[in-house]
Formats: structure tokens, C-alpha cells, sequence
């Protein structure tokens, strides 16, 4: 089967945040090349290491010693397997898994996962700011509220290394993880654990309810669902040819990448859990579930004050790069299942003020004792989303019909379904000894019913995930595009200016543009037709980007050509990247133009700083007429 033919077969604009923005067709060394695939899986894997990582593994190496670790080991294995299944998806059909769902599924279904998505991306921020204002008050002493109200700021960071470009962030994470990786390996030689008791961990057991609930939190704080999400984005930032030979190439380079930052994860969950079980547990302290308890006893009990230290700046660290991949999830998923994009300053002002609203709560109300619990509690609320991204994955890179000669092997998916029934299965476990401890204990009918409700809605939502695929074969699903596809131009009056720049944004207003313009012009007017690609690798890259929805921006700015050629008008098309305002702008200096055509919206206020304001400043920068058509 042709994969491009299958790609193509099916148009629509990828609305990935971070893409085709690294070529990897280039000629140079062997290893130039092999290095160009080198970083989409440690953006992921530092989701495998944040606070909440901490907290679960510190609960365990504490309370039970060694006896979990084959529970992290199990993760890391689940994990490499299906962070492999979301890179395929990503590589093969050019959509992530939000945009794959949003094909398949029924509206409703789609809207409750996006909920889910979005409840699990603000788990996830939540123990990244819980993290970074423990990790503020063991370095500084800084109160915990304050902490956590300073990490609204970094909000910043992100801004300003979306603007460095894709290479220059990896390049940041991955000194991150250097850094949490070498704090970590100072802390394992002060503790000095026995190997052969690290090693006894590795045989599977869970010694009771407890145990049970903490492991799961730990699946949950490895196997994150919204990075399913942000893998299968991120490898489309490498430019790739579509033939087989370049995807099985690309699919093993991204396994291999995956599993050399995956086990990197795993070193840091594993050196947490050790340490906490040859420091802790061994001295009968075995309450430890508190960053800020371990913090204070690692001196006293390893006789080093480098332990405390470096174990607070490797949780600042942690709290910090999990924040970066935690935003570009989110936007990731708004775009892929509401076909919605905003400002990414604001994108990631919800997604931190969803963290901070509880965390702040708790403190305010619960107290500061409380935050670990917290942390403990947002990754099995993690864990809880596994099944609702796993299961759509698993059908998707399953599929012959899209997936071609790339669809997974029998024993790849048994494999898939096997870890998917296993996480269900504890999932449900927890949640019906939960739902039964709170209906026994519930004081009146209507708390009952509602409690049972809402594990009757979640069991129905787990069986529609996995069954409409399978009884939907031959349905077309939702539109995943931004722009609708290949737009049509009517009638219009005959043109008047010589050179006349045309700005479009590929909605349905442009053939009102368009003919406005040509309506200004004459038999001999050259159109300039301008369309900027605002996605996050045309952001970073520019004209490097060759993801896909600047190919499909190109074939549409070639198909408004054809169509005024058709009509006997000379066009063509520019096709710009990163900021609106400043390429309309070059665009129109460059080509000399006499006039600009552009759309407006009519929105204004708060509308023009969700979506961007782009008239006025283009008006004001240009020396030529500026037509505004609403």
C-alpha cells in the first residue's frame, strides 16, 4: 500500500504545536543523520521523571522498601512500547493522537476525551507546581504559597524557547536531565544500597491495598496519557521522505531514541525509589510520603549536607522541564479536538492556573502537610486516563486501511492489548474499592447515586472507546483541519491597482477578500497572494518548516492561483511563516505592492489578544492603501 497515497487520501491540517522543523534528509555523515531523529523521546521522557514521579516512588521506596521497583520497571517497559505505537501513528498517518481521534469518534465521545486530556495535562501541571514550590521552600525556605504562586512565571521560559527554535529546546531539556541525572548519581553513593537486595525488588508482589493504590500511582506518574498525545506530535518535527524505506528508518531511529530517554527515566524513578529504600525504609522511617520530610532527614541519615541541597535543586529541575512539555500538550490537544488555537502565552496561563487553583487550596484550607497527598492523588488521577489514550492508540496503529504495510504485527498488538487490560484492570480495581468505600460510607441516597453514576459513566465511556472503532470501519470522522479544504472563488468585478498584496487566512471569508481586491485592479494586475502558517515548528523554523499543514497551506495558496489564472489574473502565492504582522509586512515591501487587501474579523478587545491582532499593526507598518473587507 502507498503510504503517501493514504496520507494524502485523507487532507486536512495538522494542528500540532511543534512540527516538521528538523530535516533529516540532508546529505552528510551517517551519524549527522541518525542525530538529526536524536530528541523528540527526552522532551517525552522528562514527563517520566517530574515531581509527581517523586512523590509515588519516595511513598513506596520508603513504606516497602525494594518490593515495588519491578513496578517501575513494568512502566518503563509499557511505556517504551506504546511511546513506539504514538511515534508510528505520528510518523505514518501525520496525526497525532488527538487528530486521529477526532476522525474516528462521534462528537460527543470526542469532546468527553478532550475533558479527560485536558483533566490529565492539569494533573500533570499540578505536581510540577507542587514539585517547584517544595523544591523553593527546602533550597530558600520560601513559604509554599509563595512558591507556588512564582511558578505562574514561567510562563516566560516557554515563550522564550519557543522562540530559540526546536533543536535549541532539546538541547535545553536534555541538560536538564543531566543535571536531575548527576544529582541523583551523588545521592545513590552517599546512600550506598546493597545490589543485591535492589535486585530482589525486581520480583513482582504487592503486599496489600496500599501498596496496590501506591503502584498505581506510580503507573500513572510513568505511563502519562497526554504524552501519548505530545510524542505522536513532536517526531513530526522531523522532515522525513514518505516513501517505506525512509518511514521503517524513521520508526526505528524514533524506538531506538525512545528507549535510550525512556531508560534514562527510569534511572532517576529507580535512583528515588533506591535511595529512598536504603535511607528511609532501612532506619524504620518508613512514613515517608513528604518531598519536605525527605529533604530534612537525607543529612542526618547520609551525614552529607550536599544531600538535602542536591536533592531540592533536582526537584526545582524536574518541576521546571515537565513544565515545557506539559504546555505543548495542552496546546496539542485543544487544536487536535477543537480544531482551536490561541494565543500560546494564554494556553499556558490556563493550563498553569488550573494547577495553581487547588494547589493554593489545599494549602489554604487543608495545610501544607496535605501537599503530598496531593501529588500522590494527581498521578493516580494520571493513571485513570490511561485507558481513554491507549485504546484509541492501539486501534489506530492497527489499522490496515490507514496504516498500510506500517500496521502493527499480531504479536505487537497482543502485546498492547495485554498492557491495556492490565492498566484497566487496576484502574478499576481502584476505583471500585473507592466508589465502595465511599457508598458505604455516604450519609444519604443522592451521594450514592451519584458516586455509582459516575463510575457507571466511566465504564460506559471505556467500552464506546474501544468499541465504535471496530463497528465504525467504513464512517468518516470529524474534520481535524483549521482551514476547510480547497475553497472555491465566485464571481467578482474586474481589478485596478498594478501590484495588489491580498493577505488570507484560509477561511471562508477569502473570496470576499479576494474579490474585493481584484475589484481595485486592471486586465494587467499582478495579485500577491499571502498566507502565514502559524503552527509551532513555523514559529521556530520558519521556511525550514515542512510540516503538514504548511504543505497543505502551500497546496491551497497554489489552488487559489490555479483558480485566478483560470480567470485570466495573474497571481502568486507567498507562502510566509512565524508572526503575521512582520511577514505581511516584508512581503508587501519586497514585491513592491501598491495596494494590500486584507480580511477583518470585527473582533476586538479580548478577541484580538486570544486569537491576535494582525489589521492595525500591518496598517500602521505599511506605506501603502490598506482595503479592510469585513
Amino acid at each position: 500500500m502507498d503510504t503517501h497515497r493514504t496520507k494524502t487520501a485523507h487532507p486536512g491540517l495538522s494542528l500540532n504545536e511543534i512540527h516538521g522543523s528538523v530535516d533529516t534528509t540532508v546529505n552528510g555523515s551517517r551519524w549527522k543523520r541518525v542525530l538529526a531523529f536524536i530528541g523528540p523521546a527526552y522532551l517525552v521522557s522528562v514527563g517520566y521523571m517530574d515531581p509527581g514521579n517523586w512523590a509515588t516512588d519516595l511513598a513506596g521506596g520508603s513504606r516497602y522498601g525494594y518490593t515495588l521497583l519491578w513496578v517501575l520497571l513494568m512502566s518503563n517497559l509499557m511505556a517504551l512500547l506504546l511511546q513506539s505505537l504514538s511515534a508510528r501513528l505520528g510518523l505514518v498517518r501525520g496525526r497525532d493522537l488527538a487528530q486521529a481521534n477526532r476522525e474516528t469518534y462521534p462528537p460527543v465521545t470526542n469532546f468527553i476525551l478532550y475533558l479527560l486530556a485536558e483533566v490529565a495535562i492539569a494533573a500533570c501541571d499540578l505536581a510540577e507546581v507542587l514539585g517547584m514550590a517544595i523544591g523553593l521552600n527546602l533550597l530558600f525556605g520560601l513559604p509554599l504559597i509563595w512558591g507556588v504562586l512564582i511558578t505562574f512565571l514561567d510562563t516566560l521560559l516557554l515563550l522564550y524557547l519557543q522562540k530559540l527554535g526546536m533543536r535549541k529546546m532539546e538541547l535545553f531539556i536534555i541538560s536538564l536531565i543531566a543535571v536531575i541525572g548527576c544529582c541523583f548519581l551523588v545521592e545513590l553513593f552517599l546512600a550506598r544500597p546493597r545490589p543485591g537486595e535492589v535486585i530482589s525488588g525486581l520480583l513482582p508482589s504487592i503486599p496489600d491495598a496500599e501498596a496496590l493504590y501506591i503502584a498505581i500511582g506510580i503507573i500513572g506518574a510513568t505511563v502519562m496519557p497526554h504524552n501519548l498525545y505530545l510524542h505522536s506530535a513532536l517526531v513530526q518535527t522531523r522532515k522525513i521522505k514518505k516513501d517505506e524505506a525512509s518511514l521503517r528508518r524513521a520508526i526505528r531511529l524514533n524506538v531506538a531514541d525512545s528507549a535510550i530517554a525512556l531508560n534514562l527515566a527510569f534511572f532517576v524513578n529507580a535512583a528515588i525509589l533506591v535511595l529512598a529504600a536504603a535511607v528511609f525504609y532501612k532506619s524504620g522511617h518508613t512514613g515517608i510520603a513528604e518531598l519536605g520530610d525527605a529533604h530534612q532527614l537525607l543529612e542526618p541519615l547520609l551525614g552529607s549536607a550536599w544531600a538535602p541541597r542536591l536533592f531540592a535543586v533536582a526537584l526545582i529541575v524536574a518541576g521546571q522541564s515537565s513544565t515545557v512539555t506539559g504546555t505543548l500538550a495542552g496546546q496539542i490537544v485543544m487544536e487536535g479536538y477543537l480544531r482551536l488555537r490561541i494565543n500560546p502565552a494564554l494556553r499556558r496561563m490556563i493550563t498553569r492556573l488550573l494547577a495553581i487553583i487547588p494547589a493554593v487550596l489545599t494549602i489554604l484550607i487543608a495545610g501544607e502537610q496535605q501537599v503530598g497527598s496531593l501529588l500522590i492523588f494527581s498521578q493516580v488521577l494520571l493513571s485513570l486516563q490511561l485507558g481513554f489514550a491507549i485504546i484509541p492508540l492501539i486501534h489506530f496503529v492497527s489499522d490496515k486501511p490507514t496504516m498500510g504495510k506500517f500496521a502493527i504485527r499480531p504479536l505487537t498488538r497482543i502485546l498492547a492489548w495485554l498492557i491495556t487490560a492490565i492498566l484497566v484492570y487496576l484502574n478499576l480495581r481502584m476505583v471500585y474499592g473507592t466508589v465502595a468505600g465511599q457508598l458505604f460510607a455516604a450519609g444519604h441516597w443522592g451521594s450514592k447515586l451519584l458516586i455509582a453514576g459516575a463510575a457507571i459513566l466511566f465504564l460506559v465511556l471505556l467500552l464506546v472507546t474501544f468499541w465504535y472503532p471496530l463497528l465504525s470501519k467504513r464512517k468518516t470522522g470529524g474534520d481535524t483541519r483549521i482551514h476547510p479544504e480547497h475553497l472555491q472563488l465566485g464571481d467578482f468585478v474586474q481589478p485596478v491597482y498594478d501590484r495588489i498584496a491580498i493577505a488570507l487566512d484560509f477561511s471562508r471569508n477569502d473570496e470576499k477578500t479576494i474579490s474585493a481586491a481584484v475589484a481595485q485592479g486592471h486586465a494587467g494586475t499582478h495579485y500577491l497572494l499571502i498566507h502565514v502558517v502559524e503552527s509551532a515548528s513555523a514559529r521556530m523554523m520558519e521556511q525550514e518548516s515542512a510540516d503538514y499543514e504548511s504543505q497543505h497551506d502551500r497546496q491551497q495558496l497554489d489552488t487559489y492561483v490555479r483558480l485566478l489564472a483560470e480567470r485570466g489574473q495573474r497571481a502568486t502565492g507567498f507562502l510566509a511563516h512565524h508572526g503575521r504582522s512582520r511577514s505581511i509586512v516584508r512581503i508587501v515591501r519586497e514585491q513592491h505592492a501598491d495596494l494590500l487587501v486584507m480580511g477583518g474579523h470585527g473582533h476586538r478587545g479580548f478577541k484580538d489578544w486570544l486569537y491576535g491582532e494582525t489589521a492595525s499593526q500591518v496598517a500602521h507598518a505599511v506605506k501603502v492603501p490598506v482595503l479592510i473587507v469585513k
